[in-house]
């Protein structure tokens, strides 16, 4: 005679279970991760940008900006061009930051930067061509939530860098007039 009032829980139901389970729990804790649930704070001077976004963006600002002078001349070149770009999003609106910081978040965390970006390694030891076909990827994908990455992370980076005065005299700039 057989028990009908237990369950009938052979070993593919409980595979099933299992990874049922653990796809669950899984999208549950990335979920809460590119949310900010489990985000730290703004790195040491910084007011926004956290410590994990420092060198990613460092890898970044050449990418995005090319060859330029400023890079080779001042050592301190990108570090400033971060600033500046931590001082921008700290004087826009919070759900611009909190974009921003999914964004890099995305880049920064192992388990969404190797498909999205095609480098499986941190970005900050990628190499500038490795970079570069990342950023060609984007830009020719056809999703469109990647193209809008990349025009939204190309703009913020060229913003920044832009706004440097050390980016001025390769343009021709010669910067704000005194008043």
């Amino acid at each position: 005679m057989s028990d009908t009032t237990s369950p009938n829980l052979d070993r593919r139901s409980l595979l099933k279970l299992g990874l049922g389970a653990s796809l669950m729990l899984g999208t549950a804790g990335l979920t809460a991760t590119l949310s900010g649930c489990s985000s730290s704070g703004p790195a040491g001077s910084m007011a926004v940008l956290r410590e994990s976004d420092l060198p990613l963006l460092a890898a970044l600002f050449p990418a995005a900006v090319g060859p330029h002078p400023a890079f080779s001349e001042n050592s301190n070149a990108i570090q400033l061009a971060i600033a500046q770009l931590d001082r921008s999003l700290h004087y826009s609106s919070p759900f611009v930051q909190s974009e921003v910081l999914n964004l890099l978040g995305m880049l920064s965390m192992p388990l969404t930067r190797g498909p999205l970006t095609g480098i499986w390694g941190d970005l900050a030891t990628a190499s500038p061509d490795q970079l570069e076909a990342f950023l060609l990827r984007w830009r020719d994908s056809r999703f469109e939530l990647l193209r809008k990455g990349h025009k939204s992370l190309l703009q913020l980076l060229h913003m920044a860098w832009y706004a440097t005065p050390q980016s001025w005299a390769a343009v021709g700039y010669p910067g704000p007039p005194i008043i």
